[in-house]
C-alpha cells in the first residue's frame, strides 16, 4: 500500500497568514507535545511516523509549495511535483504515473489518497491501513473513509450508505454541503462525513488514463500536463465509479480550514506581539508583524496580521474571507524557503515601466541559496547581520554585516551562511518576476565545483 498526500490550496481561507506559497497546512500555530509550534503538515507527518506509514508515503504538490515542504519536513520526503495547478484529478493521475513508471509499483497494489492536513488522532491512520484489506475483500472500484457525524453540519459533504456489510458500508450516493435540516435527515440514514480519503488499486486509475489515451509514463505525462482536464477527482472519478464502499470512523476528525475551526484547536489565544484585554472573550490574536496589536473589549473575534495584510473578523463570519479577497492579486509578501525566509518590504512601479522591489532575506546558518543569475533585474544587497561565503562569477569572498554587494543582470551568484545571514535586497528592472531566475546549481559543494570548473576552463 502506498499513501499519496495532497498538498494544495491557494491560501485564501486563512488569509492573511496563508498565501499561494504558504497555504493553511504550513502555518505554525498548533502546539506539539514538546510545547513547540508546528504546522498541520508537520503534525500529520509525525503521526504517519508514529504508525509506521511514512516510508510508504509521498506528497503531491505544486512547484510553489515544494520548498515549503522540504523546509518543514526535510529533504528526504518524497515529492511528486505538478508543473502547474490543475485540480485534484490531474494531480492524482500524475502521482499514479510516478508510482507506476518510476517506483515500478504493481498494478494490483492499493493506493490511498488523503489530504495532507486532517486534524485527527493517531487512530485515524490505523483505520487508513484497513483500506487495503477492504479493497481486496470487496473488489470495489473505490474505498473511502467516512467519519460518523457528531452534529448536523452544513460545511461537509456526506456519504450516504445503501447497505451495511460487516465492517464497511456500500455507498449509495453523495450529498454535498446540505442545509442543517437536511443534514439531520442524512444522519438518521447513517450518513457519514466525507473526509476526502479514498483508496483504489493502481491499475484502476491507470485504466482510466488508458481510456483517455493519456500517457502512463511519468515524464511523458508531466510534459503534457497542461493538456489534462482541469477537474476534481470527485467529479472525474468518484461520481463515475460503479462500486464504492466506505469504512466508518468513529473518532475525532476536524477540517481546520477556516479561522473559526483553527482557533478552536489552538492552545493559546495569542501568537506574536500585542495584548488582548481581559474583557475580550473567545478572541484570538495571531500577529506576524514586528509591531504590537492591541485587541480591546471584543467577543468571538479573530485578529490576524502578516506582511500580506490584516484581518479583523467575527469568527462565525470568517469562512466568507475567501469570497471577499478573490480579486486580490498581489504576490506573496512572506515566504518560507528551504534556506530560510524572505519578506517583501516595498514594491513600486514607475511611469517608465521600471520596477523596484525591496526584500529582507534571511539565510539560516549552514544553508545556501542556489547558484543562479537574472536577466531582467539588477540587485544590491546590504548585509545587516551575520557572515557568509559569496560566489560571484569568478570570485569567492567573505561577506559580513556592513558589506554592500552589487549584482548586475546576468551576473552569476550564490551565498552560503556561515552564521545566520540577513540582508536587504533591492531589485530594479522591468518585468521583475519569479520566472526570471536561472539556476545553475543547488547543493553548495556543487556550486563550488562548478565555480572551480569555470576557473580552470581555458579558452584557446
Amino acid at each position: 500500500m502506498k499513501l499519496i498526500l495532497l498538498s494544495g490550496g491557494s491560501g485564501k481561507r486563512l488569509w492573511p497568514l496563508s498565501n499561494d506559497t504558504r497555504s493553511k497546512q504550513f502555518l505554525k500555530v498548533l502546539d506539539s507535545k514538546e510545547d513547540e509550534k508546528l504546522s498541520m503538515v508537520q503534525r500529520v507527518w509525525g503521526q504517519l511516523e508514529s504508525v509506521g506509514l511514512e516510508k510508504d508515503s509521498a506528497i503531491a504538490t505544486s512547484k510553489l509549495q515544494r520548498e515549503m515542504i522540504h523546509s518543514q519536513l526535510g529533504l528526504d520526503v518524497p515529492i511528486v511535483t505538478e508543473p502547474e495547478r490543475r485540480d485534484t484529478f490531474p494531480a492524482i493521475a500524475l502521482a499514479a504515473s510516478y508510482l507506476h513508471s518510476v517506483e515500478l509499483m504493481p498494478e494490483n497494489e492499493v493506493v490511498v489518497v488523503l489530504p495532507v492536513d486532517p486534524y485527527v488522532e493517531d487512530e485515524f491512520f490505523e483505520r487508513v491501513k484497513d483500506l487495503e484489506e477492504v479493497i481486496e475483500d470487496t473488489n470495489a472500484d473505490l474505498a473511502l473513509i467516512g467519519v460518523k457525524p457528531t452534529y448536523p453540519s452544513s460545511k461537509y459533504g456526506y456519504i450516504v450508505p445503501s447497505n451495511h456489510n460487516g465492517n464497511h458500508v456500500e455507498v449509495s450516493h453523495f450529498t454535498e454541503k446540505p442545509t442543517e435540516e437536511n443534514a439531520k435527515s442524512l444522519i438518521k440514514e447513517n450518513a457519514l462525513w466525507n473526509c476526502g480519503v479514498f483508496a483504489f488499486k493502481l491499475g484502476y486509475l491507470l485504466d482510466l488514463l488508458r481510456e483517455k489515451k493519456l500517457p502512463l509514463n511519468y515524464e511523458e505525462l508531466n510534459s503534457h500536463y497542461s493538456e489534462l482536464p482541469k477537474i476534481s477527482f470527485d467529479y472525474e472519478v468518484v461520481e463515475k465509479a460503479q462500486s464504492i464502499v466506505a469504512l466508518p470512523y468513529d473518532g475525532y476528525w476536524k477540517d481546520l480550514g477556516t479561522w473559526n475551526t483553527l482557533t478552536e484547536e489552538m492552545a493559546t489565544t495569542q501568537v506574536g506581539k500585542g495584548v488582548i484585554s481581559d474583557d475580550s472573550t473567545n478572541t484570538h490574536l495571531i500577529n506576524e508583524l514586528d509591531i504590537p496589536v492591541t485587541v480591546l473589549g471584543v467577543k468571538d473575534v479573530v485578529v490576524a496580521a502578516s506582511p500580506d495584510g490584516i484581518l479583523v473578523s467575527d469568527k462565525a463570519s470568517s469562512p466568507r474571507i475567501k469570497e471577499l479577497i478573490k480579486d486580490f492579486d498581489q504576490p506573496p509578501m512572506y515566504e518560507e524557503r528551504i534556506w530560510g525566509w524572505s519578506r517583501t518590504l516595498d514594491y513600486s512601479k514607475y511611469d517608465n515601466g521600471e520596477e523596484m522591489v525591496t526584500k529582507r532575506i534571511c539565510i539560516q546558518e549552514g544553508k545556501n541559496s542556489t547558484y543562479h543569475y537574472h536577466n531582467l533585474r539588477d540587485e544590491v544587497w546590504t548585509i545587516v547581520k551575520g557572515e557568509g561565503e559569496l560566489v560571484l562569477d569568478d570570485s569567492i569572498r567573505r561577506v559580513k554585516a556592513g558589506d554592500v554587494v552589487h549584482l548586475p543582470a546576468g551576473k552569476k551568484h550564490g551565498v552560503r551562511a556561515i552564521s545566520d545571514l540577513e540582508f536587504i535586497e533591492v531589485q530594479t528592472g522591468s518585468g521583475i518576476s519569479r520566472d526570471d531566475i536561472h539556476r545553475l546549481a543547488y547543493d553548495w559543494d556543487e556550486v563550488i565545483s562548478l565555480f572551480h570548473k569555470s576557473k580552470s576552463t581555458v579558452i584557446l
